[in-house]
């Protein structure tokens, strides 16, 4: 039977660093949009959540179907925490309650499911670094020729009700934040494709947003694909808005 690390590729002793950034690589290759399927997007991320949730390995089933026959779904609470596990399905609610269709086929599950919108990433440090600028054409196909580490680019999917940053927090990342209420700049993220809407009032000038510049704290994508650039939080005019650095420090202690 295969095991979650079968699936992402890892060592059954992999510590937790191994088996965030395996799951990221395998996320990239299993996309539709990368050459992969929607059921293999969701047995690698099924996988990861297992790990990650402490279950037996040997327990761990290959398809969504078999999981709902043995409970081994994860608990639908609506939490949506950094290893939280929700539902890929957008538009028509969480998972369905439990004993409902619990005989449909895998097959047929995994066909009515769509995936949330898929966000392309790039850290600002490797703007920096090779001498790129936020506003070139070709800026995320010279990252994707550059071969980039998956901390530095690759893609995530943010689910339904989930802001851009608490995606990233899923995946593991710890992309920068304060305040999570729109009232500092430390979340920004440039939008260089794709929309983002921001709910509430912010920090951020008209120009800004005119710009691309949205809070990643507060930020929910609004069309199926984007690519934003993180770790922007020191261009000029964002760093006047941003919480002190003990601030900072002390939010992410609390949080």
């Amino acid at each position: 039977m295969e095991s979650p690390y079968d699936v992402l590729g890892i060592d059954a002793d992999a510590d937790e660093d191994a088996v965030v950034r395996a799951y990221r690589r395998r996320v990239k290759d299993a996309h539709p949009d990368h050459g992969g399927s929607l059921a293999e997007f969701e047995r690698v991320r099924r996988a990861y959540e297992h790990i990650t949730n402490g279950r037996d390995p040997s327990a761990f089933e290959a398809n969504v179907g078999d999981r709902r026959r043995d409970g081994n779904g994860p608990p639908n609470d609506g939490s949506s925490g950094p290893r939280g596990g929700d539902d890929v399905r957008r538009g028509s609610g969480r998972s369905k309650p439990d004993g409902e269709n619990a005989d449909d086929s895998a097959g047929d599950d995994t066909d009515e499911r769509t995936l949330g919108p898929t966000v392309e990433y790039l850290d600002y440090e490797v703007l920096e670094a090779n001498g790129w600028e936020l506003t070139d054409d070709d800026l995320f196909e010279k990252a994707e020729a550059a071969d980039l580490d998956v901390d530095r680019h690759g893609l995530l999917v943010v689910e339904d009700r989930e802001t851009l940053l608490e995606a990233a927090e899923r995946y593991g990342f710890s992309w920068p934040y304060a305040c999570r209420g729109g009232a500092c700049a430390n979340c920004a993220v440039a939008v260089v494709e794709g929309d983002v809407e921001m709910p509430v009032s912010t920090v951020l000038t008209d120009e800004m947003k005119e710009q691309g510049i949205r809070l990643s704290c507060i930020g929910q994508p609004v069309t199926d694909s984007l690519k934003v650039v993180f770790n922007i939080e020191r261009l000029p005019g964002l760093a006047e808005l941003r919480l002190p650095a003990e601030q900072f420090e002390s939010a992410r202690a609390d949080d």
